[in-house]
């Protein structure tokens, strides 16, 4: 069993990562992306700076460009993150894309793919759900065999940075019925290609998704990631490692609410006393880090199967999104709570952790469906 600590080098990444994301990209960006409207709904300024960091070859492997640090690696970057809020194509690009091109990609396709991602200048998205509850298996968007290649038409919801991606990886049905694991392929598309219309949607947490359309969409056979009728091994890969960081970015989320509370508690006053004195507070508070202390492991374990290609790792990766789940939405409910009336407020910084939360708790299942995966792993 490894030990859930880091070494020093994973220490130094972290200690790095805050750095950079406080000074680079703090909430005041978060919220003047928003109330400007911005067009891509990141900085490209703070992407390139991550680029320059080596945050988004993390996973990269190092003979395209990236560092191969590991997941641990990343899921510390993504933790700094889930503290400062920090809006960036990592997820979607640095974790989601370079997985699925590492597991399944051919060498043409990482040849020509993972340095530009490195460099920065690619950007990619995940194109799975189609309901609005996830559900991965659930593939109605066909892809039609044809002499050259396939011709698609389908429709993908919640596409995270759908609307900036260069590419797309879709999952794709090319046999099969609609909630059949075998036949479904997965395939990358040109987000400007013929036949693809996105829309842009700007969720509650400021960030960006879009739903993606596909009409008489055509690409060439050299499009399939993998193989043809068996990418569901691939993209539930996929989700497993976006699950384990999106864990992550909640464990910062939760950390980051309860330091801003505690210091709350510490500061206010009522009736002439701070009402950190108040015995109810200091137990809900008391409660809320022995929970914040459980995902912290949990997390970490799960991060480190992924790095060791444990047979468990699913199971661990349901465990850590649940327990994350769970655990951010009780520190968000609480800190607004303890803030009172001013946590309500829009120009009051707490509210921006609760509107961010709730998009990562659903983003590829929540608690309730990694419970569910989790008992049905075990055998209940």
């Amino acid at each position: 069993m490894a030990l859930l600590v880091l070494n020093d080098e994973q220490r130094m990444l972290k200690d790095s990562a805050r750095d950079f994301l406080q000074e680079r990209g703090p909430i005041k960006q978060l919220r003047q992306l928003r109330d400007s409207r911005d067009e891509t709904g990141f900085s490209r300024e703070l992407w390139r700076g991550m680029v320059e960091m080596g945050f988004v070859g993390t996973l990269i492997p190092e003979q395209f460009g990236g560092t191969d640090f590991g997941h641990v690696g990343m899921g510390q970057i993504f933790e700094e993150a889930g503290r400062t809020l920090t809006a960036s194509p990592l997820f979607a690009t640095a974790v989601l894309g370079v997985t699925a091109l590492r597991l399944a990609g051919s060498e043409q396709q990482q040849q020509a793919l993972l340095p530009a991602i490195a460099e920065g200048s690619l950007l990619m998205a995940l194109a799975v759900d189609e309901k609005r509850r996830h559900a991965p298996s659930y593939v109605q968007t066909r892809a039609e065999k044809t002499a050259d290649g396939f011709v698609v038409n389908g429709q993908k919801t919640y596409v995270i940075d759908g609307h900036v991606a260069d590419k797309l990886i879709v999952s794709v049905r090319t046999s099969g019925e609609v909630n059949d694991q075998n036949g479904i392929t997965l395939l990358l598309i040109d987000r400007t290609a013929p036949g693809v219309e996105v829309e842009r949607t700007i969720m509650v947490d400021s960030r960006n998704a879009a739903v993606v359309r596909f009409k008489d969409v055509r690409v060439g056979a050299d499009a399939v990631l993998g193989e043809v009728d068996k990418g569901y091994a691939t993209l539930s890969r996929v989700l497993d490692v976006g699950n384990a960081h999106l864990a992550a970015e909640l464990l910062g989320i939760a950390q980051e609410v309860f330091a801003r509370t505690l210091q709350y508690l510490k500061e206010r006053k009522q009736f002439g006393v701070l009402i950190g004195t108040f015995q109810g507070l200091q137990h809900r508070a008391a409660h809320l880090w022995s929970e914040i202390e459980l995902v912290k492991s949990v997390v970490l374990r799960a991060l480190q199967a992924l790095d060791e290609n444990a047979e468990d790792a699913s199971a661990l990766i349901s465990v850590a999104k649940a327990k994350a789940c769970e655990v951010a939405e009780l520190a968000t409910n609480e800190g607004i709570q303890m803030h009172g009336g001013i946590g309500m407020t829009d120009e009051f910084d707490i509210g921006l952790f609760l509107k961010r939360a709730r998009p990562v708790q659903v983003l590829f299942g929540d608690y309730s469906y990694h419970a569910g995966r989790y008992a049905s792993m075990r055998g209940y």
